[in-house]
C-alpha cells in the first residue's frame, strides 16, 4: 500500500475510459441545452426518462435510471464541478486500477448508490424528488483515491496550501450531509452520500482485480473447476461399482483421494520415457 506523504496535482493525462467519460457526458449536458432551448417539452421529457426518479421506476420500471443518471447534467455549475472532480481525482485513480477498472468503479458506484437510494426513498420518510449529476461517481472516486492513498496531503486550487485527504473526504462527507437535511432528505443529496460508501465497498470487494468482471470470471471459473471434479468424483464411483461387480479391488487403481494410481515401471509402455504420470 502506497504511503505517499503528499500528492499535488498539475494536469493530469486524458485517457482511457476517463476522457470517454468527461467528453460523452458533457456532450449529453450540450444536447440537453440546446434542446432546452429549442424545445424544451423534449429536454423535460429526455431528464424524466434518464433521471433517478423512483416513483418512475415503481410504476413503469425504469431500472436503467439506475445507469443513465450519472450522465445527465442540467446546471452548468453542477456539471462543471463534477468533471472538474471527475478528471483530477479520477486520472489518479485510473493510473492505478487501470482503464476498465476505472469505468467499472464509475458505473458500479453510482448504480448501487441508486439502488440503495431508490429502496430507502420506499419508506416515504426520506429519497424525495429525482437524484442525476456525476457527483456520486465522483464521492467515489474520492473514496477510493483516499483507501489508495491514506496519508497523502493534496494540493488543491486555488488554496495555497496542501490538506490531507482525509480531510477533504470528510469535509465534502459533512457538506453533503448538510445539504442532505437541509434539503428534506432529497434523494439527490442521499445518493452523493451513498456514493462515499459505494466506493469503499467497490475498493474492499474487488480492488485487488480492479475490475468486478475480473471477480465474475473467477467465480465462475471457481464454479466450472467445482463442476468438473463432481462429475470425476461420481465417474469414480461408478467405476468402483463396476469393478465390484466383476469380482476386483477398486483400491488396486484408485489411491484414498479418488485419483487413478501410476502403472508401475514394468507396466509402462514408453519403457523410460522422460514423460510422467498425468493424472
Amino acid at each position: 500500500m502506497r504511503r505517499d506523504t503528499s500528492f499535488q496535482f498539475g494536469l493530469p493525462r486524458f485517457y482511457g475510459a476517463l476522457r470517454y467519460i468527461v467528453i460523452g457526458t458533457l456532450g449529453i449536458w450540450v444536447a440537453i441545452i440546446l434542446l432546452w432551448a429549442l424545445d424544451r417539452s423534449v429536454a423535460l421529457d429526455i431528464l424524466a426518462g434518464t433521471e433517478l426518479i423512483p416513483s418512475q421506476i415503481s410504476k413503469h420500471f425504469w431500472v436503467w435510471q439506475f445507469f443513465t443518471y450519472p450522465f445527465v447534467h442540467l446546471d452548468p455549475k453542477h456539471v462543471l464541478f463534477s468533471m472538474v472532480g471527475v478528471y483530477f481525482i479520477g486520472s489518479a485513480v485510473q493510473d492505478r486500477v487501470g482503464s476498465r477498472g476505472f469505468a467499472e468503479l464509475y458505473v458500479f458506484s453510482s448504480a448501487l448508490a441508486g439502488v440503495v437510494g431508490f429502496l430507502l426513498s420506499l419508506t416515504g420518510q426520506i429519497g424525495a424528488g429525482p437524484a442525476l449529476g456525476a457527483g456520486v461517481a465522483a464521492n467515489a472516486l474520492l473514496m477510493v483515491f483516499y483507501m489508495l492513498n491514506r496519508g497523502t496531503s493534496i494540493m488543491m486550487f486555488p488554496l495555497p496550501f496542501q490538506i490531507p485527504v482525509l480531510w477533504v473526504l470528510l469535509g465534502i462527507g459533512a457538506i453533503e450531509a448538510g445539504y442532505f437535511i437541509l434539503s428534506g432528505f432529497a434523494l439527490f443529496y442521499m445518493v452523493q452520500l451513498l456514493g462515499i460508501g459505494t466506493g469503499y465497498i467497490w475498493y474492499r470487494l474487488f480492488w485487488r482485480r480492479a475490475s468486478l468482471s475480473g471477480v465474475v470470471i473467477d467465480k465462475i471459473a471457481s464454479l466450472s473447476n467445482n463442476y468438473y471434479r463432481w462429475k470425476r468424483r461420481r465417474a469414480g464411483r461408478k467405476f468402483e461399482v463396476y469393478m465390484r461387480k466383476h469380482e476386483k479391488d477398486p483400491k488396486q487403481y484408485f489411491d484414498e483421494y479418488g485419483n487413478f494410481k501410476p502403472p508401475d515401471e514394468k507396466d509402462k509402455k514408453d519403457h523410460g520415457s522422460g514423460s510422467g504420470w498425468v493424472n
